[in-house]
């Protein structure tokens, strides 16, 4: 079974720590990656440079990565002004964030559910308008899904109906985002059955996971027996939401993907050369924390991954 594995750090990594990365760190970073087999990365964001300065160059870093042939170059944006920024760029993928939890939203984007939807209409109108072949892959994420440090437990109407909303507004997917790390294995399964029920088995084909309480490969494996294909996750476990407090990083790339591997899920991905992607990063970042539990123990004597099996396409299919 192929899965692919999308890295975030260089996005959702890099909002959430003080130090601005080198633009030369972020592009060395980039081809290190790709060397290692990632075939999809979000580079960055296009949210004015006051509110997230460490993305000021996402422009510049698109265009870098753009040079790799077969690579998704992803991208966050906030609204109309973000996605015609991406488009001039040069993105191939646009996720907006659309916060479950209206009060996160309002922290987050400083929009009412309303707003965000006005603004994924107004972005659907400006890829209407592209050439078919020109226009970028669009994805509402579904922000603070599984709970809401600010508001709780969001319910199941509200998460239905935003999904709905997004999907009719034109959106290619709906992606589910644990942004506060509150998920659990049987919330994950629920919650992406309930919500592929809506919209459909095609739209919902993501989940964006964080380790905050330790559950996040966990939740990949509750992810992986309900369908999914996608998961997003940070080199070194990077990243984090501001705007949600008490909510640290993403899942490790490097664990998630021994953890894939071993199963004989398909990732295209050299675990080994991951690794030099991280010393780039512990360069740029001095005195950052970096977690994984591979790059600490290392792979196990004479490991190699797991030839796909039967067993695995009947368990994950």
């Amino acid at each position: 079974m192929d899965i692919l594995v999308s890295e975030v750090g260089p996005r959702d990594g890099l909002q959430n720590v003080k130090r601005t990365m080198p633009t030369a760190a972020k592009k060395a970073w980039i081809d290190a990656l790709v060397a290692a087999g990632v075939r999809e990365i979000e580079v960055g964001s296009f949210v004015p440079a006051k509110l997230i300065p460490q993305l000021a160059d996402t422009a510049e870093i698109v265009a870098h990565a753009r040079g790799h042939e077969g690579l998704t170059v992803a991208v966050l944006v906030p609204n109309r002004r973000g996605a015609a920024d991406a488009i001039a760029a040069g993105a191939h993928k646009l996720t907006l964030p659309l916060s479950v939890s209206e009060t996160h939203s309002l922290a987050n984007l400083r929009k009412t559910h309303a707003q965000v939807l006005e603004e994924v209409h107004a972005i659907t109108a400006l890829l209407a308008a592209l050439p078919q072949a020109e226009r970028p892959h669009f994805e509402g994420s579904l922000s603070t899904v599984f709970g809401c440090t600010l508001e709780g437990a969001i319910p199941d109407a509200t998460v239905l109906r935003l999904a709905s909303e997004l999907m009719a507004a034109g959106c290619d997917e709906v992606g589910l985002s644990d942004t506060t790390g509150y998920a659990t294995p049987g919330e994950v399964t629920r919650l992406v059955r309930m919500v592929r029920g809506e919209v459909g088995e095609a739209a919902v084909t993501g989940l964006h996971l964080h380790n905050t309480r330790g559950l996040g490969l966990a939740n990949v494996l509750a992810g992986l027996e309900a369908g999914i294909t996608t998961f997003d996750a940070s080199i070194g476990g990077l990243g984090g939401c501001p705007f949600a407090p008490g909510a640290s990083g993403n899942i490790v790339t490097e664990d998630l993907v021994f953890m894939l591997e071993a199963m004989g899920c398909r990732t295209g991905i050299d675990i080994a050369r991951l690794q030099d992607s991280r010393r780039i990063v512990a360069e740029a970042l001095p005195g950052e924390p970096l977690y994984g539990f591979i790059p600490d123990a290392g792979l196990p004597k004479g490991w190699a991954p797991a030839a796909p099996s039967p067993e695995t396409v009947r368990t994950f299919a």
